[in-house]
């Protein structure tokens, strides 16, 4: 292994797919045996979810590039890494419709009682005959929390469901759905309020108890953003207390390690951070880490810069 290749520190567990061609083309060091090489390093690949710490990048010197395999990177300091020249890119785009078909699994999963309707199935409670009730979108208000290109998505499937459409976001935009410049007005007109927001500290918790109580009784909260932007020890007493009807997570503030007290939570419909989880798509994210390194390193343009 020629040591004139770039040296790339892998900052999380990649998948073979992103780790094999990245051994081919570069000099490769696991972050946990990385020390001794930490001055040669000139490139950090990390995933979406993973906290990059200043203490970590200041002990390497040669950091030219920091190329994030997901499209959430709040875990990279991004005014470091500007005052200091470290570019910085994502992968945008690939996702938007595999997260945007998570967040209207959710709201169906949610509101058709899909989980509680088959563990009645399987339970055999089928023959006795009553059915569990639940309730339709047609008509339903979805307000969303963040209209870029995941809020949109999710926006025009939930159209076609029926739902109107009411959004929150640091400005309005030229779309045909309600804006509202207050999140709390956004969540006491909304049946269900979805977070499609990004993660870090502007967004921190900000759908907090006051933000729920205004959703109400009959309000649903799904999040497939970051799990950061929603006060989770809110949300398990606003569950718990009949605050909010129920809530359907892909995200959660200490991920992989969800509360138990969530995790008993009938009114819960939880999933394990599965919104890019298909093969198209996280073949198409490594394959955007890869073509950003190799454009950095020879000297082009970056295909998807965040700075």
């Amino acid at each position: 292994m020629s040591e004139a290749r770039p040296a790339v520190l892998l900052a999380a567990p990649l998948p073979d797919f992103l780790r094999q061609p990245l051994e081919s083309a570069y000099v490769c060091h696991e972050l946990a045996a990385a020390e001794p090489h930490f001055e040669s390093i000139r490139a950090l690949v990390p995933l979406g979810g993973t906290v990059l710490t200043t203490a970590l990048l200041e002990r390497l010197p040669a950091l030219e590039i920091i190329s994030v395999m997901g499209v959430g990177y709040d875990g990279v300091p991004i005014p470091w890494c500007r005052e200091r020249g470290i570019r910085v890119t994502n992968t945008p785009d690939v996702l938007t419709d595999d997260v945007a078909d998570i967040a209207v699994a959710l709201v169906l999963m949610t509101s058709r009682r899909l989980v509680e309707s088959n563990r009645y199935l399987h339970d055999g409670k089928w023959p006795g005959g009553a059915f569990l009730l639940a309730h339709a979108l047609r008509g339903k208000v979805a307000g969303i929390l963040g209209l870029g290109r995941i809020g949109k998505a999710i926006a025009h499937r939930l159209e076609a469901h029926g739902m109107k459409i009411a959004y929150h976001g640091r400005r309005p935009q030229n779309v045909p759905w309600a804006y509202f410049d207050d999140l709390k007005a956004l969540a006491s007109e909304s049946d269900f309020l979805i977070v499609a927001c990004p993660g870090g500290p502007e967004t921190q918790k900000i759908v907090n108890a006051a933000i729920l109580t205004a959703l109400g009784p009959e309000g649903t909260l799904i999040n497939i953003a970051r799990g950061s932007v929603v006060d989770e020890t809110a949300l398990i007493t606003a569950l718990n207390n009949g605050v909010i009807r129920t809530a359907g997570l892909d995200v959660f503030e200490d991920e992989p390690r969800v509360p138990a007290a969530l995790l008993n939570c009938e009114r819960a419909v939880l999933l394990p951070h599965v919104g890019s989880a298909t093969h198209e798509t996280r073949c198409a994210m490594g394959n955007l880490v890869l073509d950003n390194l190799a454009a950095h390193f020879a000297g082009r343009e970056l295909i998807t810069p965040v700075c």
